[in-house]
């Protein structure tokens, strides 16, 4: 397929993204809003400034810029406004809907109330909508890497508050040292209640770390997974069962976790059948776009458009919308589809 024809393609497919964390999608117009507003915070407030900063240069300053951005949500106006920056950027990529990461625990860490992150996240939300078309959906997940404690409390949090649009229960963080069993209560205890179990697993560890997620988790979805591929009865199984993976190639690569999108197990994984969707993470921090993330995987792999229109069906089908909705999101990739035109 052309470039340009393939590029149009993508652009024109309806798509979901479910697997994007709020601070992480920050983009250089959001921050920079966001540093004109705290100049405490020594982000740079000039746009060329902030767009070297935002240049990748390896996890390290990922983490600079991540934390960086972190420490300027102060309310709900910082909150919302992350939001719709979000909103507007999934719009000119045609995204309708997106399920997106937010890490309570640290925001009420870093002494956020409870009231305002909400507050923040439903005004952000009800504009997203109106302005620029995009349904946005909640996960609330666990910092890993902070323990049993926070994830006591992101459950009470969660349970307690229960905003709309919070869909499923999560867990992201560092995986090594972090083990999955430890938060088998919570997970418990958010399925429930009806929320989804999206944790992360096997994106810097091993099969192992998945296994414990399915088994100890109850995982309807994990979050990257890059890993399964070194498992062969793991493939089979999450083949078998239908537990989509939120795969995030330019992330994996930026990470070091894999060396390119060429060496990725994106492969391996659809010839054994595993449902993939593809997924951008901290996009604007490593430099992706969900429609890159498409153009990538079809070129380097070689898919035709009705492949690539599959994989924006798989995020559908794995997605938490309702049954009308998928429907919707369905008929309307078909229209743009070989053989549906």
């Amino acid at each position: 397929m052309p470039g340009e024809s393939l590029r149009a393609f993508i652009h024109a497919l309806p798509k979901v993204e479910l697997h994007i964390h709020l601070v992480g999608s920050a983009n250089v117009g959001t921050v920079l809003a966001l540093a004109r507003r705290h100049p405490e915070a020594g982000v740079p407030a000039d746009r060329a400034e902030l767009e070297q900063f935002f240049v990748f240069r390896d996890f390290e300053h990922f983490l600079k810029v991540y934390w960086a951005v972190q420490s300027m949500l102060k309310d709900r106006h910082d909150i919302s406004t992350l939001v719709v920056g979000l909103a507007a950027e999934l719009a000119r990529q045609n995204v309708r809907y997106a399920e997106v990461t937010v890490t309570p625990y640290n925001h009420l860490l870093d002494g956020m109330p409870g009231d305002e992150l909400l507050a923040g996240l439903t005004e952000g939300r009800s504009a997203a909508k109106a302005e620029h078309g995009v349904e946005l959906a909640w996960c609330f997940d666990i910092p890993g890497e902070k323990g049993v404690r926070a994830g006591r409390e992101t459950l009470v949090f969660a349970l307690r508050e229960r905003p709309d649009g919070l869909v499923s229960f999560g867990l992201g963080g560092p995986e090594v040292g972090v083990g999955r069993a430890q938060f088998e209560p919570f997970f418990t205890a958010a399925r429930e209640t009806g929320l989804h179990s999206v944790p992360h697993a096997g994106e810097t560890s091993g099969p192992a770390t998945i296994w414990s997620a399915v088994h100890d988790l109850g995982a309807e979805r994990i979050g990257h997974g890059t890993s399964c591929a070194a498992d062969p009865a793991l493939l089979a199984y999450l083949a078998e069962h239908r537990i989509p993976l939120e795969v995030c190639p330019t992330s994996n690569v930026r990470t070091r976790q894999v060396s390119s999108i060429a060496a990725h197990p994106v492969r391996r994984m659809l010839d054994h059948g595993v449902v993939v969707t593809l997924n951008t993470d901290d996009p604007p921090m490593f430099g992706a776009t969900l429609e890159g993330e498409y153009r990538a995987v079809a070129t380097t792999l070689g898919l035709r458009e009705a492949e690539v229109a599959e994989l924006a069906r798989n995020a559908v089908r794995a997605s938490f919308l309702d049954a009308p909705a998928k429907s919707a999101m369905l008929a309307g990739i078909d229209a743009v589809s070989p053989g549906h035109r």
